[in-house]
């Protein structure tokens, strides 16, 4: 465990947090809804209990790690006593979007629709992951030279090791999967991918992949947990945070773009999947803030 229970960098610019590392002993830190503005990584060393992400409900036990984007909703709930250590960090500081091509973090260690939001660890990844937390503490606890470069470089490992663990899961899960229904998932994912701006409904892709609605939704629900319907819907959403986060584009152009004629029908189903208005959106975390 960690020497001492909080750690931070604060951006001498702007007077806000840009990166922390924490070490919890209950669950009254993740136990009520959570919508940072920052991205949210959380190792759990020993407990179980329920996760409440977006839409869906996992279990999950010790040895367990979890990653959230900025502003998406999540909780732990836990009957028992919950340790761990978090890493937070706002997108001013490192933001996983622009490095994309460097860590591949973004689409599946955070920001994957088509996965759980967690990776299961064992004793040897977890001793290297909490290896490289060590690290970052310990620069932390240090007055040097820019000491935010040190940091993004342990946070560009820690996320690198993190987002290859996710990928050798994945890749063991489908393996085991039934054949069949996974060549379907492959097809609607890829369907999703190239036809989320034009086609919204549910009924769209199945007729594309030749199968019945019913079949469709049912591999969506035992694959992701998701209708297909919000399957499709999340995919909008995650396209359209990038676009409210990257660009200067208006949200009339946006929602065009994402399909919608009607930008205020596109607001709507915005608020509905984020509880805030795609306005307030950039204007918070987005190509507008400050």
């Amino acid at each position: 465990m960690l020497s001492q229970s909080v750690h931070t960098l604060v951006n001498q610019q702007n007077g806000n947090l840009s990166f922390k590392v924490f070490e919890f002993d209950n669950s009254s830190y993740f136990d009520h809804i959570q919508r940072n503005n920052y991205f949210t990584i959380i190792i759990i060393t020993s407990g179980e209990g329920l996760a409440k992400v977006d839409l869906c409900e996992y279990s999950f036990k010790e040895n367990t790690l979890f990653a959230f984007y900025p502003y998406q909703p999540f909780m732990l709930a836990s009957d028992g006593p919950l340790t761990g250590i978090s890493i937070q960090f706002h997108h001013e500081f490192f933001c996983i979007y622009r490095h994309h091509k460097e860590i591949a973090a973004n689409g599946i260690l955070f920001n994957n629709i088509y996965q759980q939001p967690f990776i299961l660890l064992d004793e040897n990844t977890k001793q290297t992951l909490m290896n490289i937390v060590r690290e970052i503490v310990n620069e932390l606890k240090m007055e040097a030279l820019r000491k935010d470069e040190v940091l993004v470089s342990y946070l560009k490992i820690f996320l690198v090791f993190a987002t290859r663990i996710k990928l050798e899961q994945q890749s063991i899960k489908e393996v085991n999967g039934n054949e069949k229904q996974l060549l379907m998932v492959q097809n609607l994912r890829n369907a999703i991918e190239e036809n989320f701006r034009a086609k919204h409904s549910a009924s769209e892709y199945a007729d594309m992949l030749h199968v019945s609605p019913v079949v469709l939704a049912r591999a969506a629900k035992n694959h992701f947990n998701m209708t297909l319907s919000d399957l499709i819907t999340e995919r909008i959403i995650v396209e359209a945070k990038r676009e409210l986060y990257l660009t200067n584009k208006t949200v009339k152009e946006i929602a065009y773009e994402l399909g919608y004629d009607d930008e205020y029908y596109f607001s709507r189903v915005f608020k509905g999947k984020t509880d805030t208005s795609p306005q307030l959106y950039r204007d918070t975390i987005g190509f507008n803030k400050g």
